[in-house]
């Protein structure tokens, strides 16, 4: 029998290795409509490319970048797309399905 202790934690960032992996991971996050979990979602894939350079290339610190993608946070909209941005991603609006409450 296997423990709890000895299960691998699951860690997202091993998986957002290429830019559909991110693509496709950010328009999941982007139907449960709930910015906190977008922000955590552009966390993810700032840890997964390399914080330092997504830091870097959007003109934040590495600990403001930390502060405002994680832990619940809910950075403004436009802070998080220019994370967005820098991160390669496009955000587009669709209708949704007739059938759907959201």
């Amino acid at each position: 029998m296997v423990k709890i202790s000895e299960l691998k934690r699951f860690d997202i960032t091993e998986h957002l290795d290429s830019e559909e992996a991110i693509a496709e991971y950010l328009s999941l996050v982007l139907e449960e409509n709930d910015l906190a979990l977008l922000a955590a979602a552009a966390g993810d894939i700032t840890k997964a490319r390399g914080m330092t350079q997504v830091a870097k290339d959007s003109g934040w610190s590495r600990e403001s970048l930390y502060k405002s993608l994680g832990g619940g946070a809910i950075p403004r909209f436009d802070a998080l797309s220019k994370v967005i941005n820098v991160l390669g991603v496009k955000l587009v609006a669709m209708l949704k399905p007739a059938n759907t409450t959201l």
